[in-house]
């Protein structure tokens, strides 16, 4: 497969005329390759997880060249301060990428020293517009494949699965254990395995915890570990005033969507993805207030995903395996927000209409493809 320049890029060389960069995100997801494709990045580049790097940072004895990239230096206890420091003190012209894990995105939320010094940026997984595709076969072959860049590249459903099981591991026995000092990780990774079977339906702590009889406590610690770590993201119920909308718990789903056993549930993951990644992009480059939520009433209407900006829904999708009517939940949202673009797509569907009321019945692709 022919290189990819990243959709964020532009973006990271614009902000690091600016402030530092930090681009975060799932590991693996090629967020180094990013970051050494920039201009100047190779000969700037240190790692701390590099002996010799690592001494180079501690003794800042830096590269000449006029950007510096940092990778994994957020296992540095004193990283805040010490690059607090060194951007302070620098050079003009002198540009400041840093990698990493989701540990930096914690930062965002204000009280550290690095405020108001950087800008943040979110890299996800490759998806379906970033990679070109157009048709169902090749919406097919990312749900087998995942949208990582190993898995992706080898073309091999084989060689995905083997890829996928590895990565789990990693997460828990390398970044759970020293990130985010969970020590029971027998059951921390029993946690993790047994979250696939539950995408698609709001998630609930207290049957999780009976699974595995353990605290409520641990167990919202562990689902709040493995969001910031990259391994899965939480979705809100999206509630409106005169709404019956069930209001409690959030549906979660992974950002390797393979390990999703149910072929249904598998899409839903890919769309939610997609979406988070398009919701991500729009925050990180143009500060739009967009946030992505599901619905559920007790009714039982349900709309899989609301798009709101500054909290009004903008896009409403709901997500089929074939062809078939605009769902019930689907019409009910779309009437109390008609202004509010309405999709029902299917993952193996060949429609392609829109109602007399607006909603847009199509393909999958014809979505995703104008998405990032």
């Amino acid at each position: 497969m022919k290189s990819i320049k990243r959709y964020l890029a532009n973006q990271a060389e614009a902000d690091l005329e600016r402030k530092m960069v930090f681009v975060t995100g799932p590991r693996q997801a090629g967020k180094t390759t990013l970051a050494l494709s920039l201009p100047g990045a190779r000969t700037g580049y240190l790692n701390w997880d590099v002996a010799e790097h690592r001494s180079r940072i501690l003794q800042r004895e830096l590269p000449d060249s006029s950007l510096w990239v940092f990778d994994e230096i957020h296992k540095h206890r004193q990283w805040r301060d010490w690059l607090k420091g060194l951007y302070d003190v620098r050079a003009s012209g002198q540009r400041i990428l840093v990698t990493g894990s989701g540990r930096l995105d914690l930062y965002r939320f204000g009280g550290d020293s690095l405020q108001g010094r950087y800008r943040l940026l979110r890299l996800h997984p490759l998806s379906f517009a970033e990679l070109g595709l157009a048709s169902t076969a090749d919406l097919n072959e990312l749900l087998t494949l995942g949208g990582f860049p190993e898995p992706w590249t080898s073309a091999s459903a084989t060689e995905a699965k083997r890829w996928s099981m590895h990565y789990r591991a990693q997460i828990v026995h390398e970044e759970a254990a020293s990130l985010e000092g969970i020590r029971n990780l027998g059951q921390a990774e029993t946690t993790l395995l047994a979250l696939p079977e539950r995408v698609g339906s709001p998630l609930s702590i207290n049957s999780l915890r009976e699974l595995l009889h353990v605290s409520h406590h641990t167990m919202s610690a562990w689902l709040d570990a493995f969001e910031r770590l990259y391994a899965i993201f939480r979705v809100p119920a999206f509630v409106f005033r005169s709404s019956r909308a069930v209001q409690k718990e959030r549906k979660h789903y992974h950002f390797d969507w393979t390990v999703v056993p149910d072929p249904g549930a598998r899409f839903e993951n890919l769309v939610a993805c997609h979406l988070l990644k398009w919701t991500h992009w729009r925050q990180d480059a143009f500060g739009e207030e967009l946030a992505l939520h599901y619905y559920r009433d007790r009714d039982g209407r349900e709309v899989d995903f609301v798009v709101t900006q500054n909290r009004e829904p903008q896009v409403l999708i709901e997500c089929k395996r074939s062809d078939g009517a605009p769902s019930r939940g689907l019409r009910y949202l779309h009437s109390k927000f008609p202004n509010a673009k309405a999709w029902q797509i299917a993952a193996e569907g060949h429609k392609n209409y829109k109602t007399p009321s607006g909603i847009r019945v199509a393909p999958a692709q014809v979505l995703l493809q104008d998405l990032v």
